[in-house]
Order: C-alpha cells, then structure tokens, then sequence
C-alpha cells in the first residue's frame, strides 16, 4: 500500500530545499519508531514535492505518529495516479499558532523544533506512548521549544539564565491564554538549589477545556531563571521524557580561550551532565548547533562523556542543512539508556 505526504512549501527557495530534506529524515524516523518495513522515497506529483512510503497497511496509532509530521501539509492514500485524501491526526491541544507568534532575533523555526521533537521521541523509549509527555530546554531562550511541546499536548520545563527573556516568554503566554480563554493558575515560587542559593520559577497550570481543568486533567509550564548547568536541580532528576534545545549559533562562540576550549564547548561539559541526570531512563535529548562553530564529532563526544548515548546510524546521522549564510545547522540526538 502506498501513502503519499505533501511537503509544505517554503517562501525562501533555498531552505525550502532544507525542508525537503528534513521532512524525509523526520518521517524516516517516524517509520523507526513505528518499526514497520516500509520503502521510503521523495518524488514529484505534478510539480509538488511528496514523501512517498510503500508499506503494509497502517493502523491507527501509526497513523496518528505519522500524521503528526511536522513537515507535511496534506495526506493520501496513492493509487495509481491517483489520490484519496486521508483525514491527519489533530496534534494542536492548545492553538496551533502558540509556538508561531511571538517573534525575536534568533528564534528557532517553529518547524524544525517540532521536527526534533518527533526525532527525538522517535528515538526514546517513548516513542509509542499515549501518556502527555515532559519537554524541557535548559537554554529555552522566549520558549519556543516550550510552547511547541505545550502545543502538542505535553508539559514544557524551561530554564534560562536571562531575565529579560524569561518576562518576555511569561508574558506572551499570561496574555495568550487569556485572550484565548484558556482556563489556568499561574503562580511564584522560588527554588531553594542544593548547592546553596536559589532559581526563580514561574509556574502554569492549564487546560485546553474548563471541564478538563477542573478534573485534573491538566499540563504545567515551569519557567525557571537560572543556570542550564543546574538544570537537574530545578526540574528535577529523572523528570522528563525529551530534552530539546539549540545551543547558540553565533560565530562569535568559536573563538578559544588560553587553554583551547572554545565557549560552546564548555558549554556542552558543563551542561551535558545535567541533561542527563534530567532525563528519565529511556529518555532521549536533541541538541541543534551550526556546524561552522561545532563539529558533530565534538557534540556527539561531549554527550557520550556525559552519559548519553548518541544516535548515529540512518536515519539520526545527518541533520546538516543551510539556514543562512552563517548558520549551516545540524542536530545531534542521543538516549539515556
């Protein structure tokens, strides 16, 4: 049986050829988690791009995986020359344009942080849950990468070291939910850390329905001003299923100190062992860099001495796509086993 995909179309003509290639590999590792023997190819139907799969059929919690491509616009059963559309999976818990309308210098593309965030599920021991599951990014920036996991029916933890940043995401998403009429609590707290000191968070409970507010049947975003390195200590050990997150793509990263360490990778030595402790067993972690700062070997090294496991045969080998002329990003995606 064969199942056609559209991919969407792309205003820049360049990183739409980026987006070709990612759509491929994120349904490629869709089809991973769904372990099914399928036949995948990118093909032209009338000059539209389609991801082809050629497989048996599939039922209905495979589709709901695959339907939920980030990628792809529209879905069908191909027959021949033919096309029967297939209704998707509604993946949006809250509105759709959550994640899309707060704008800033540097944001992610909505797209592609959704598109880790199926890869890196895809590569987790949770792939084939049903349960609503914890997204955390411990350099959460305004929060895209939170409000996408919130979005799609999970709970989002952020950590950022930024104040300006960390009011700006809390905000955006206080007024959001109320112009929309989201049923939440919003409250203060601050974290007494271990080692001494303290973080500041900010915490929402919420429901996409009055009715499922009042049954419990809730998700929470919790907005911490802190250290990434710390981020184990305020989230909690164990806590979450995905950790996704960029780290900072600027060439100014690269330079090296006295001793050789460039920033970035300091970073990573300093960070990477909290996203482990983090992460739940079987949990998995997607990390973006730009690849003119970062070389995938070096990424891949920093996670394996932090106690992650990265993930490199097909199809979480190559993630390498332009995105301007100083960004040529990649991700890497690793497992806590």
């Amino acid at each position: 049986m064969q199942y056609a995909f559209e991919i969407k179309p792309h205003a820049n003509a360049r990183y739409a050829l980026s987006m070709e290639k990612l759509a491929l590999i994120e349904m490629q590792c869709l089809l991973y988690a769904l372990a099914p023997e399928a036949a995948v190819t990118q093909v032209k139907l009338a000059g539209t791009r389609f991801i082809i799969i050629e497989t048996e059929p599939i039922d209905e919690r495979g589709w709901s995986i695959l339907s939920g491509h980030s990628g792809v616009s529209f879905a069908a059963v191909k027959d021949g020359d033919w096309l029967k559309p297939l209704q998707s999976h509604q993946s949006a818990y809250l509105s759709a344009d959550l994640p899309q309308v707060l704008k800033y210098k540097g944001k992610t593309n909505v797209d592609f942080t959704l598109m880790m965030i199926h890869c890196a599920k895809a590569a987790s021991a949770f792939a084939l849950d049903g349960e609503p599951m914890t997204v955390a990014d411990p350099l959460c920036g305004r929060g895209t990468t939170l409000f996408c996991a919130l979005q799609e029916g999970g709970s989002a933890v952020g950590v950022e070291v930024n104040r300006k940043a960390v009011h700006e995401a809390d905000t955006y998403f206080n007024r959001y939910l109320q112009y929309h009429r989201y049923k939440h609590k919003r409250e203060t707290f601050s974290a007494t850390l271990p080692e001494g000191g303290h973080a500041e968070e900010i915490r929402y409970r919420l429901a996409n329905t009055p009715k499922a507010f009042k049954a419990g049947d809730t998700r929470s975003l919790r907005l911490f001003l802190g250290d990434a390195a710390l981020a184990d200590r305020m989230a909690g050990a164990d806590s979450c299923h995905l950790i996704v997150s960029d780290l900072p793509y600027g060439v100014q990263h690269a330079a090296r100190d006295k001793r050789g360490i460039a920033p970035l990778e300091r970073l990573m030595e300093e960070c990477f062992p909290a996203f482990c402790r983090t992460l739940k067993t079987g949990g998995a972690t997607a990390v973006a860099f730009n690849t003119y700062t970062l070389k995938r070997d070096v990424v891949c090294a920093a996670m394996e001495h932090a106690g992650l496991k990265p993930m490199t045969e097909p199809p979480f080998n190559d993630f390498s796509h332009w995105v301007e002329q100083a960004v040529n990003r990649d991700a890497v995606i690793a497992v806590k086993a």
